[in-house]
């Protein structure tokens, strides 16, 4: 029986932009965006140093939203984490081994099961090799293979074929441009990318020109993921909610804008 009134649950991803020191005026931004933003899970990439997620959760519990956390530290401090409401299980976080690739120094593949009311599911959160050049690509060839061998391997075992998997993060990757990088990524043929044919809004990243395009990336195993609330997945506008435009809220709160997408739980 689930524990929570609602039918439905969102979940968000979302790159803080990490890579540069996030000044008290970006903290206060992201605060604002996340209580906004309101879902009951959200991953979160390029989390530096790994104790900002608990500045965030501080932050976030001043404005009335309750959120616990699971994070392991990368070995080049941008990390992966996961925020999420009270009564939402999140149990054994790890690292998808040699999910670095060929990347000396990458970020790994994280995974943690998760259960929302009746829905539960195995998530994996990724920030891969940035890039538009082959060498780049490459890099990330090396990194979807052994992550879309660990997605057919998990599918394959006794009692996970039917268990939702969602991938999400910064992929890195464009959707008709990297197209070996997809192939490897989504194992074999298990992954539905939302976010190459759902989404509507064709962009997440705002480039320094004002331009933008569409890295980050949301997927669900092909079949037997039923609690997707189909065409649901969409760019949350964090910046027109800010009152800001796309040059402002590059400047002052991330280059990346959110996905968020809607799941039944009862």
């Amino acid at each position: 029986m689930s524990q929570f009134s609602h039918t439905t649950a969102r979940i968000g991803v979302w790159n803080l932009a990490g890579y540069h020191p996030i000044l008290d005026e970006k903290f206060e931004n992201q605060i604002d965006g996340l209580a906004i933003l309101d879902a009951e899970i959200v991953t979160l990439v390029e989390v530096k140093p790994i104790t900002y997620i608990d500045r965030l959760i501080e932050g976030l519990e001043q404005k009335g939203c309750v959120y616990e956390k699971r994070i392991l530290p990368q070995p080049g401090d941008l990390n992966i984490g996961v925020l999420f409401k009270t009564g939402i299980e999140a149990g054994d976080p790890q690292f998808i081994p040699g999910s670095d690739g060929d990347y000396d120094g990458g970020r790994k593949a994280f995974s943690i099961d998760m259960q929302v009311g009746e829905f539960d599911f195995h998530l994996i959160a990724v920030h891969l090799k940035s890039g538009r050049d082959k060498p780049e690509q490459e890099l990330r060839d090396s990194q979807c293979k052994v992550i879309g061998e660990y997605i057919t391997h998990y599918r394959n075992q006794p009692g996970q074929k039917r268990k939702p998997i969602l991938l999400m993060g910064d992929f890195n990757m464009i959707p008709g441009q990297d197209v070996s990088n997809f192939h490897h990524l989504g194992g074999d043929d298990v992954m539905d990318f939302l976010s190459s044919w759902d989404l509507q809004a064709r962009f997440s990243h705002i480039l320094p020109q004002g331009r933008a395009n569409l890295l980050d990336g949301f997927a669900i195993t092909r079949t037997y993921t039923r609690e997707y609330i189909r065409g649901s997945l969409r760019l949350f506008p964090m910046h027109w909610t800010l009152e800001m435009g796309r040059a402002k809220f590059r400047d002052t709160v991330s280059d990346h804008l959110p996905f968020v997408a809607s799941f039944r739980i009862d």
